[in-house]
């Protein structure tokens, strides 16, 4: 009986500390990635040794630390947009992002609705898509010379402080 009185409070008290959010529920998140690639194939993108903190809260929460961050403070997106220029996105997507062999992504006008959030943009530009679109993250291209978690990740927050579309909601920044 005292066994079973100890093991109850015991999870009270774990369920308590889940509760405040002082504790996660999971012992381990993970966020899952869909290639947008024909068949929808699941991708893995694990958390790696060099990882940033922003890299790494995002392969557990699936929202991206530098949207909001960048949007309060555009001076600090210039560094989304010079990894853009620096891995030749200008190359498909023009230098500003508003297209030229590639399409817009700076618009409202997009090929695919996932874009709409941040894991929806990662996971076109990590995973790469039928229409062109190489797979740029370095795990899942196979190639530790592609991009890290974290330089994609800058990239989406630079092209959402550049956002020209008319949506006023910006349902990334929720």
């Amino acid at each position: 009986m005292k066994g079973k009185m100890a093991v109850g409070k015991t999870t009270l008290f774990v369920s308590m500390l889940a509760g405040a959010g002082i504790m996660p529920l999971e012992a381990s998140a993970e966020c899952k990635f869909e290639s947008i690639k024909a068949g929808n194939q699941p991708f893995v993108v694990k958390p790696m040794e060099g990882d940033t903190p922003e890299a790494k809260h995002f392969l557990t929460s699936c929202i991206n630390p530098y949207t909001k961050l960048y949007v309060a403070d555009p001076e600090k997106a210039k560094e989304g947009k010079k990894k853009f220029g620096f891995w030749s996105c200008t190359q498909c997507h023009g230098g500003n992002a508003g297209g030229q062999t590639g399409p817009s992504i700076l618009d409202d006008t997009w090929q695919y609705s996932r874009i709409v959030t941040d894991k929806g943009m990662f996971e076109i530009i990590a995973g790469g898509s039928d229409a062109g679109m190489p797979a740029w993250h370095q795990q899942v291209g196979g190639n530790p010379e592609l991009m890290s978690t974290d330089d994609i990740l800058k990239i989406i927050g630079w092209l959402r402080v550049s956002y020209k579309g008319k949506d006023p909601e910006k349902p990334w920044l929720h």
